[in-house]
């Protein structure tokens, strides 16, 4: 059983049929698909999966915090199943193509107290952004 799976089960998570493989399409370390992706993958499985459903168990799993909703440059939004490792995202400026890297070091210790105007960071999202070997002259 994925990783996603197991987690949601622990959770009580209802695995319907259509939960069950929208959460088996979004296994993996590195996928980042779009709605229409899974959408797409899903049907493969089990053909009779609405787009509705889809976006639906989607818009849970992010609420749930099993997901991560990534949005890039006006592109459609991606889901990463990567919820509870900590990393950062590496995107192709030209296909849009995600990957997941997880550089060392702490991002928050990168910025110093007197940036931080008062404010008690908790948090910090790192988008390193580049060509792909495919997107390279």
């Amino acid at each position: 059983m994925s990783d996603l799976l197991e987690r949601l089960r622990g959770r009580g998570w209802r695995l319907t049929s259509q939960r069950r493989v929208v959460a088996e399409v979004l296994d993996g370390e590195h996928v980042h698909l779009t709605a229409d992706e899974v959408h797409a993958r899903a049907a493969g499985r089990l053909p009779e999966i609405s787009r509705a459903t889809v976006y639906n168990t989607l818009g849970e799993l992010v609420a749930l915090g099993e997901v991560l909703e990534v949005a890039t440059d006006g592109r459609a939004k991606r889901y990463d199943p990567n919820a509870h490792r900590a990393h950062q995202h590496l995107i192709c400026s030209g296909c849009g193509a995600i990957r997941d890297v997880h550089p060392q070091g702490d991002p928050l210790a990168a910025l110093p107290v007197t940036e931080r105007f008062g404010f008690a960071v908790t948090t910090a999202e790192v988008t390193y952004r580049g060509l792909c070997p495919d997107c390279r002259p």
